[in-house]
Parts: C-alpha cells; sequence; structure tokens
C-alpha cells in the first residue's frame, strides 16, 4: 500500500508537463517576437507608402517643370521677337524676356487689330458713299433716256450755264461763309470742314433738284 500511496505523489507529474513559469515565459517570447514582426510590417508599408507618395510628388513636380519649359519654347516658336538673339549676345533668352517680348508682341496686334477695324469702318463709309454715287449717276442715266430725242426741245448753252451758275453761287455762299483766312493753317481747317459738311453726294444731290426745280419753274428750258 506504501509503494501505491507513493506512485500517485506530486512529484510523478514533474517530467511529463512544464510549470505554469515556463508557459507565460514562453508565451511572452512568442507575443514579443509575434510584436515586433508586426512592427516591422508596419514600419515596411509605412516606409513604401512615403516612397510612392515621394515618387508621386517627384513626378508631378517635374510634369509640371516640363509643360512650363514647353511653354516658353512655344512662345519662343511663334512670337517673332523671341526669335531675335538678346542684345548681351547670350544665345538663349531668359525666361523674364520672353515673357516681356510676348507681351509687347500682343500688345502690337491689338494695336494693329484696332487699326484695321478703324480702315475697314472707313472703307464700308467709302463703299456706302460711292453706293450712293452709283445710285444717282443711274438715275440721270434713266432720266436721261427718257428724255427726248437729239433736236428736239433741246437745251440751249445760255440754260447750262445758269444751271451750272446757281449751282457755283450756292456753293460760293457756304464757302464763303465757312471759310477764315487768318492763317494758312486754319484756312486748311475751315476748307476741308466745308468739304465734309457741303460737298457731301447727298447734299450736292439736293442742291442741283433744288436749281433745276427753280429753272423749270422760270421756263428755262
Amino acid at each position: 500500500m506504501a509503494n501505491q500511496d507513493s506512485s500517485f505523489t506530486d512529484s510523478s507529474f514533474d517530467t511529463s508537463f512544464p510549470d505554469d513559469s515556463s508557459v507565460r515565459s514562453s508565451l511572452s517570447r512568442q507575443n514579443s517576437v509575434t510584436g515586433m514582426s508586426d512592427d516591422d510590417d508596419e514600419a515596411e508599408a509605412y516606409k513604401s507608402y512615403k516612397d510612392r507618395r515621394r515618387n508621386a510628388h517627384t513626378a508631378a513636380e517635374q510634369k509640371r517643370r516640363d509643360a512650363i519649359k514647353k511653354g516658353y519654347e512655344d512662345l519662343q516658336l511663334i512670337v517673332p521677337t523671341c526669335q531675335q538673339p538678346d542684345q548681351v549676345g547670350s544665345q538663349k533668352l531668359s525666361k523674364a524676356t520672353v515673357l516681356q517680348r510676348s507681351i509687347d508682341y500682343i500688345q502690337y496686334l491689338i494695336q494693329q487689330k484696332k487699326k484695321q477695324e478703324d480702315e475697314l469702318e472707313a472703307l464700308r463709309k467709302e463703299v456706302m458713299a460711292l453706293k450712293i454715287m452709283k445710285a444717282n449717276y443711274e438715275q440721270i442715266v434713266k432720266a436721261h433716256q427718257n428724255t427726248p430725242g437729239r433736236g428736239q426741245n433741246q437745251v440751249s448753252d445760255q440754260v447750262k450755264f445758269s444751271v451750272f451758275k446757281a449751282i457755283m453761287d450756292a456753293q460760293f455762299q457756304t464757302f464763303n461763309a465757312s471759310i477764315s483766312v487768318a492763317s494758312f493753317a486754319e484756312l486748311s481747317a475751315c476748307v476741308f470742314s466745308w468739304l465734309e459738311e457741303y460737298c457731301k453726294p447727298q447734299t450736292l444731290r439736293e442742291l442741283v433738284a433744288e436749281v433745276l426745280r427753280k429753272a423749270g419753274q422760270n421756263q428755262l428750258y
């Protein structure tokens, strides 16, 4: 019986399982190793993220610089004044010079555009005046075609001269009232002003029509 009791003593289990302290120590070591591995993975992932972000930023910055460089190169090809060498003798123009010459050229183009618009407006007015004159001459030709044939009711030279004199007298009256001879410059300015006001096609047409109407009333024909 004594032998049987001794077989169930606590010492009989020591050789089969590790004690609690050994298990805790092992688990602690395992957790410690696992934790270090996770930290390393996170650090590696963060480093990879920073590298990708830095590379993307570098690529974007390089793309921006390339676009700016291409813009300056295009300006030098498009703007004629940028194709001329710099005054200091440098073969390559600075960016500030390229921008300034581009601004100057744009201002020049704006001035040229304004000048061409003014010329176009003047041509339109001239075309309008020519159309009015054309219409007047067509009326004169039509009236001449509707007059009786030569030899019938012909107008004498005296009548022609009277009509011409009446027109010139009316014009001289307006001329004399508009002209100042204080100086040659003032005279020139007055003459041009008189021409613009009293020698327009419509004004002359009205004057001639009035003279002819009076001539008809006086039975000069």
